[in-house]
């Protein structure tokens, strides 16, 4: 990433942060955008302000940058919020930051990018891979951003790679939000094959990844960042085999792995 510039929107907490720091570890120059500034600064990383739903806002700033070689649009989130508990002018504005804004700097940032030959990332989440009960309208808005990044992909090609980082459960500042306390964060870990969250490190380092020349030839893809996914409800519902998998717990996984193996053929 030497003598390369990086622009992460969102960049100032949580995933963001983390992968800020893992393109300044990796020697780009870093430049991260959100509304408000970061509480506690990461070393080495520009920070700028900008409201990434105002258009005329995101075209300013890339045009105020001398060069862009890598985009990471990364900027995003959701409350928990049922459908039917707000109107749908509210969960509009939840798609707008999450997929209308990244259209937006993608299309502010694509000269630049094209000049440069660079890339862009999107930061993309399994609640756009599966049913997102509490946060349909994220849910649905990450579905479109891996959509969006495969047709940029044909479309930019050659001069720009584009790709998605699928994202699980990752442990930030925020965590208790989600998934509760100490005892909840280590319960819902339990149920990632990898046996923890993400650290926005991990991510950090996909990111940049996706983003050097050891992926020059990546573009269109979606990689997954998740531990090996979620544990399937099933699996702990099956009545088959349950007592012999609870005497021997070092033999569940392989009851799993043979459930899976019969549903295949």
């Amino acid at each position: 990433m030497d003598k390369r510039l990086a622009v992460v929107t969102g960049g100032t907490r949580g995933v963001g942060a983390g992968i800020a720091r893992a393109f300044a570890e990796a020697g780009a120059e870093v430049v991260v955008c959100a509304r408000r500034p970061p509480e506690v600064p990461v070393e080495g990383v520009e920070f700028v302000p900008v409201d990434l739903r105002d258009p005329a806002a995101v075209r300013a700033f890339f045009d105020g940058l001398p060069r862009v070689d890598v985009l990471v649009n990364n900027a995003g989130g959701a409350p928990y919020r049922p459908l039917a508990e707000a109107d749908a002018e509210r969960h509009a504005r939840v798609i707008e930051l999450n997929l209308t804004a990244p259209l937006t700097a993608s299309l502010a940032a694509y000269e630049h990018l094209q000049r440069a030959r660079g890339s862009v990332v999107m930061i993309g989440s399994l609640s756009g891979t599966r049913p997102s009960p509490g946060t349909a309208a994220y849910g649905a808005a990450k579905a479109g951003l891996e959509n969006l990044a495969r047709s940029m992909a044909v479309e930019w090609a050659p001069d720009v790679r584009v790709n998605t980082l699928v994202v699980g459960m990752v442990r930030t500042e925020l965590s208790h939000l989600h998934y509760g306390d100490e005892d909840g964060i280590a319960a819902v870990s339990r149920t990632v094959p990898l046996g923890r969250l993400a650290e926005p490190s991990d991510v950090g380092s996909a990111a940049v990844f996706l983003a050097s020349d050891a992926a020059a030839y990546i573009t269109g893809a979606s990689l997954h960042v998740h531990g090996g996914g979620e544990r399937l409800a099933f699996l702990d519902a099956a009545t088959v085999n349950k007592e012999q998998r609870q005497k021997d717990p070092k033999g569940q996984q392989r009851h799993q792995q043979d459930q899976q193996d019969q549903q295949g053929k």
